[in-house]
């Protein structure tokens, strides 16, 4: 089943710039040759549900394995019969806000 997942894995307790080891992180996810997309805050994965689950666990992992404490925020939307939702889903959006349900005024 087709899931869309937004996760965020950074490492916990290790400074302030974090940059070199979410890339590291990152890495992992867009090795795996799912849909993803990374924004500031989370990289978005879109696949099958255990591919996905995998893909997340190697990432968490890659920083795990050199004792680096992890932590993992994840968001998944399951909606069966649905795939491209990494796209459709902003498509849908901006559509909306083309025809003006955006504002309220």
């Amino acid at each position: 089943m087709n899931v869309l997942v937004a996760v965020a894995i950074a490492p916990f307790g290790v400074g302030d710039e974090l940059s070199e080891e979410v890339a590291q992180v990152v890495g992992v996810i867009r090795a795996s040759g799912l849909r993803t997309r990374t924004t500031a805050m989370f990289t978005e994965i879109e696949g099958e549900w255990d591919e996905v689950m995998a893909c997340v666990r190697e990432a968490t992992f890659v920083l795990a394995r050199k004792g680096i404490r992890t932590e993992v925020v994840l968001k998944a939307d399951v909606r069966p019969g649905y795939a491209n939702t990494i796209d459709g889903k902003l498509e849908r959006l901006e559509r909306a806000l083309a025809e003006g349900k955006g504002h309220e005024g």
